[in-house]
């Protein structure tokens, strides 16, 4: 098989990029592992930015059709207080508003926009191995799918298969393990009528618990120290369910759902970036560049943005043929700034905040930062503008080759 651009993984880097290149006219592949997008406990916020690329793309409307919630601001919890952290009603985006939908329907609804392209193709239970590489470049990669092992001659190949890429591993690229204090547990919890909307942070006595309005449950994710997972499952689940009760009470008739740990996942929390992103023949995006802590929950937001500033920077070059190393070398230097800036702030917060509050035994008092938020709201505008905009937010540049459209 020959095409222009391998790209491998069909999460919301990769299927964002092959969307985009395919409409302007460069010939795609995208290689997913798994049968489908149906994986429970992914990330299921598309942020304003996002949503503004669909505007841009003239899919916003009818993506907005689909089922999903509106968050327009994050609420937290500390001990009994209700604070509000975030107000997103005054971005400089169409959107003011986080959608919540399950990743599986936005990858679903990318894929169908992506298929209108004659030069784009999808091929499912398709595991990228192996890179073929010939006097120092990268050409292609040997695929693992259900009929067989497969080669693709490609001048591109671009890794967005996740934090524990098989591309970056295979093209030796280094990666600089940046550490994470804690790894999280996520779990569903039946949500009723009368709870709480939104997303909801909620800190007390050596507790983290974040919850996400999903309508009919509660997506939940339970922050501990990193490795104490063995500890929590010696302790029981009787006393895991005590912890979430103490914290949130209008829970207590719902947490007995949680009976067996197999209903509640474990996500090692990794924080990491590689060193380069590219070499000839290869780049990579999104996790398998940069793996993002989840606080903030910006890292879709970031994966996407990667491959709207690959898009503009490469599809005329891979169209024409002629795909330098600058090329890469200046999709790394636009998005590397953002991602350094995100990842320290993330490190900050978990070293200095969450593993202070994970570690505390004592009453927790409404940090200072919190107080100036209900006391300036105002100020709220800056974490909504990180989270819902991001650090030097992309848009779609490169135009729509007619050619293409089936």
């Amino acid at each position: 098989m020959r095409v222009q651009c391998a790209i491998a993984g069909g999460g919301p880097a990769g299927m964002m990029l092959g969307w985009l290149l395919a409409r302007a006219g460069v010939t795609v592949i995208v290689l997913e592992k798994h049968k489908d997008f149906l994986r429970d406990f992914r990330g299921d916020t598309i942020h304003p930015s996002t949503l503004e690329v669909l505007h841009e793309l003239g899919v916003l409307d009818e993506f907005l059709k689909r089922p999903h919630r509106e968050i327009r601001d994050i609420t937290g919890r500390v001990g009994r207080e209700t604070l509000t952290l975030a107000d997103f009603s005054h971005l400089p985006t169409r959107c003011k508003f986080i959608a919540l939908m399950p990743q599986w329907d936005f990858l679903n609804f990318v894929a169908t926009q992506a298929r209108a392209h004659a030069t784009f193709r999808l091929l499912m239970q398709a595991e990228v191995t192996d890179l073929r590489q010939s006097d120092g470049r990268v050409r292609g990669c040997v695929v693992t799918t259900s009929e067989g092992a497969i080669e693709i001659d490609a001048d591109l190949v671009v890794g967005a298969d996740g934090r524990h890429s098989a591309v970056r591993a295979k093209a030796g690229l280094v990666v600089e393990d940046l550490g994470a204090p804690i790894d999280v547990l996520w779990m569903r919890i039946s949500r009723k009528p009368t709870d709480p909307e939104g997303l909801i942070g909620n800190l007390d006595t050596g507790i983290v618990f974040v919850m996400i309005d999903r309508d009919d449950y509660w997506q939940c994710a339970f922050v501990i120290p990193k490795g104490s997972i063995d500890d929590i499952h010696a302790r029981g689940l009787p006393a895991f369910h005590y912890r979430i009760r103490s914290l949130v009470p209008f829970l207590a008739d719902r947490v007995d759902e949680l009976n067996d740990w197999n209903e509640i996942k474990l996500l090692t929390v990794v924080v990491d970036r590689l060193k380069t992103w590219h070499k000839p023949g290869v780049l990579c995006i999104g996790d398998a560049a940069h793996a993002m802590s989840p606080v903030g929950g910006v890292g879709i937001n970031l994966a996407i943005q990667d491959a709207v500033a690959a898009a503009n920077i490469l599809a005329a070059p891979l169209a024409s043929g002629r795909l330098s190393d600058a090329d890469l070398r200046r999709v790394e230097r636009r998005r590397e700034l953002p991602t350094r800036v995100v990842q320290r702030g993330q490190l900050a917060i978990q070293d200095r905040f969450l593993r202070k509050a994970l570690e505390r035994r004592a009453a927790v008092k409404v940090p200072v930062a919190m107080r100036l938020l209900q006391w300036f709201p105002v100020l709220r505008r800056i974490p909504a503008r990180i989270v819902g905009v991001g650090i030097r937010p992309e848009h779609v540049r490169v135009p729509k080759a007619q050619a293409s459209v089936l």
